[in-house]
């Protein structure tokens, strides 16, 4: 009888002790899941350049991800299934038929805590160490299962394309340039990265989305030398300029024929014997490069370090002259404003004690949003005038004011059709928006 007693005993013991390594189990499995696809595949890669062979199993399983996700939740239901099951057979042994409704609420409490929220909170707080730890255990349970799980992915993707559901397992939903954004925006935030920085990551990313004509100098307000003026004359105005290197015209301002250098014209008056109405600005000047106004920034980025180039005069569909481009535009896109000791210094943004601001009508989109961390938009026009003009659908007149994008723009100046001022000023949410 006391065997019997001792046998049954004994056999309690066994089913708990198997209960609680299914558990245990489950939990391993919730927090392998968890962390395999919260860990950062950058992180992972650098280690395993570094030598980190645990990091090189990560990588291998998260290149399959809907194999590795359908293993481990197989696992996941197998165990809790099985220990679902023997702890209801125990509980019906010791407690009858309402043994049944004990087991199914001492399992729910069981696996929530210490199978769900237990594990997985454990594994989001240090994914790249949890995975690092689970990955060796994973590698063979995944190549077991891997089989199951891809039949299991097939027929899901089979039973969702029924209902018109397109899935893939192996195309991002979203591009890498918009994780990068995204991830940066995310970082910024929550105060690891510093406005500067995010600015200037975002300019790199969008170099591929801007075109030349965005950023050019336009023909307005470009400065050239008329190759039919007195060579003092023309000398004078290349030296008296705050830049480096100017077009060439004759004739008109569409007809550029070359680009002097300061440098090359300085080289040509430090020659013995040689006087400033001696020299030939033509001659000294080298042969222009034009570049279509669509090309975008990341191409002419590349064109301007392969040809080892630094101006380039923009045209557009017709061969017209819009304006001209320099590598430090393109750089100025990614760092912001590259002022130096000969820069003049007109920014073209002034802020005043209520908060507003008076922008230059010709003050581009991108560099206000920049300078003032706002976010109008710069797809229909690229100076903050041409926004104006955009949503009015009008040319305002002088002291016309509107609201949009959350600021109320107020036209100070107009000079014939172009809007030349403005004064910009955030509204409250409350303010009604008219």
């Amino acid at each position: 009888m006391i065997e019997q007693i001792l046998a049954g005993l004994a056999e309690y013991w066994l089913t708990i002790l198997a209960i609680f390594l299914l558990i245990c189990c489950s939990g391993f499995f919730s927090g392998s899941e968890t962390a395999l696809t919260a860990t950062s595949r950058a992180r992972m890669h650098t280690l395993e350049v570094n030598g980190d062979d645990r990091a090189g199993v990560v990588n291998m399983l998260i290149e399959r991800r809907d194999r590795l996700i359908g293993a481990l939740l197989i696992g996941n239901n197998l165990v809790n299934i099985l220990a679902s099951s023997l702890t209801t057979s125990l509980f019906l042994g010791l407690f009858g038929d309402s043994g049944v409704a004990i087991a199914t609420l001492l399992m729910t409490v069981l696996l929530v805590i210490f199978s769900e929220v237990l594990p997985k909170s454990w594994a989001i707080s240090a994914p790249e160490r949890f995975a690092l730890v689970v990955a060796p255990l994973v590698r063979p349970f995944v190549a077991i299962v891997g089989p199951l799980s891809s039949l299991v992915n097939w027929i899901v993707r089979k039973l969702l394309g029924m209902f018109g559901v397109s899935i893939s397992g192996e195309v991002s939903m979203l591009s890498a340039h918009e994780e990068l954004r995204g991830a940066v925006a995310l970082l910024h935030r929550e105060g690891s990265v510093i406005k500067a920085d995010r600015d200037r990551l975002g300019g790199v990313l969008d170099l591929g989305e801007l075109e030349v004509s965005d950023i050019m100098i336009h023909r307005t307000a470009m400065r050239a030398v008329n190759a039919d003026e007195p060579p003092e004359t023309a000398i004078r105005n290349i030296l008296e300029s705050p830049y480096t290197r100017m077009p060439v015209w004759r004739g008109s301002t569409d007809n550029i024929i070359g680009v002097i250098h300061a440098k090359d014209l300085i080289r040509a008056l430090a020659e013995p014997n040689v006087e400033p109405q001696d020299i030939d600005i033509v001659k000294v000047a080298q042969k222009p490069w034009f570049v279509p106004d669509t090309t975008n920034l990341k191409d002419q980025l590349n064109a301007f370090l392969r040809r080892k180039s630094h101006f380039a005069v923009v045209v557009d569909e017709y061969g017209e002259v819009q304006g001209v481009v320099t590598l430090e535009d393109i750089l100025e896109e990614i760092v912001g404003d590259i002022s130096d000791e000969h820069d003049l210094e007109i920014q073209g943004v002034r802020q005043d004690s209520d908060g507003s601001i008076v922008v230059d009508g010709g003050v581009p989109i991108r560099d206000l949003n920049r300078a003032m961390d706002w976010q109008l938009p710069d797809e229909e026009a690229t100076t903050i005038a041409g926004l104006v003009i955009h949503e009015s659908k009008s040319i305002p007149e002088e002291r016309q004011a509107f609201t949009f994008y959350g600021k109320r723009f107020i036209v100070l100046k107009r000079e014939k059709n172009r809007i030349t001022r403005l004064r910009i000023r955030p509204i409250d949410a409350a303010e009604p928006q008219v």
